[in-house]
């Protein structure tokens, strides 16, 4: 079984974000970025469920922290990683354009992806990927087992609902979590990986005239604050003052 699991880079949500000068996108030139965390989840799960012989493929659109990105999956236990040369990230239509180019001829058997990612939140990579592709998608996916060509997934819904799913593959899944905690690649071992292995290089063209378009971008405004009431009397006080009766 071939497995491809796509990864992205993302901006590190403790760090403190500030609006470009053009007011439509993060000022990113003193910002941290890190590996998606359901991404990562997806990865792990790849990992859990590939067999002796079975390949796992890391594929990520080439940008700053790619290359580590790549390497650190590699470490992780990943069969090798692609770099992604010419695509766009812009918004998850053309994201998904550019991997859709990149799988094509590949002969994937199952194309796991994370559910959504910290800089879009829309969840739509696997389902527009998997419309590209022609393929089946399920997202937001719990856990997953493969046997004969068919994987079988459990989704998850809101309200604390699950359904139970079986797919033909090849086909596309989002995970949103994976069966264990993904797992830790020491520093040595990434720098043993980046001497030892090479990655792939392909150039990509895929693009998108659809998706998401961001007009304006603006920081929160600041409200006026909290004023502490010390018993029941006040808060009455201020209610009439305010005209509740």
């Amino acid at each position: 079984m071939k497995i491809a699991v796509l990864l992205k880079w993302v901006p590190d949500l403790v760090e403190e974000l500030e609006v470009d000068d053009d007011g439509i996108g993060i000022d990113t030139d003193d910002l941290k970025f890190k590996l998606n965390e359901f991404d990562d989840h997806a990865l792990e799960e790849a990992l859990q469920i590939a067999n002796d012989g079975d390949e796992v493929v890391a594929i990520a659109i080439d940008g700053d922290g790619t290359e580590k990105m790549l390497y650190t999956a590699i470490a992780k236990g990943a069969s090798s990683g692609i770099r992604l040369t010419g695509g766009s990230n812009s918004n998850t239509a053309n994201l998904a354009a550019g991997f859709a180019t990149a799988l094509d001829g590949g002969n994937y058997d199952l194309i796991l992806t994370g559910v959504q990612s910290v800089d879009d939140l829309d969840g739509q990579l696997g389902p527009i990927l998997a419309a590209n592709m022609g393929l089946p998608c399920v997202s937001v996916v719990s856990s997953l087992n493969v046997s004969g060509g068919v994987a079988t997934v459990t989704k998850e819904y809101s309200g604390g609902i699950v359904a139970e799913f079986e797919v033909d593959l090849p086909a596309v899944l989002g995970i949103q979590a994976a069966r264990e905690t993904p797992r830790y690649a020491p520093v040595s071992k990434i720098r043993q990986v980046q001497q030892s292995t090479d990655l792939a290089e392909k150039s990509v063209s895929g693009s998108s005239t659809s998706g998401t378009i961001i007009t304006a971008m603006s920081e929160p405004e600041t409200g006026g604050g909290a004023k502490m009431l010390d018993d029941v009397e006040d808060l009455i006080e201020i209610l009439k003052g305010l005209g509740v009766s």
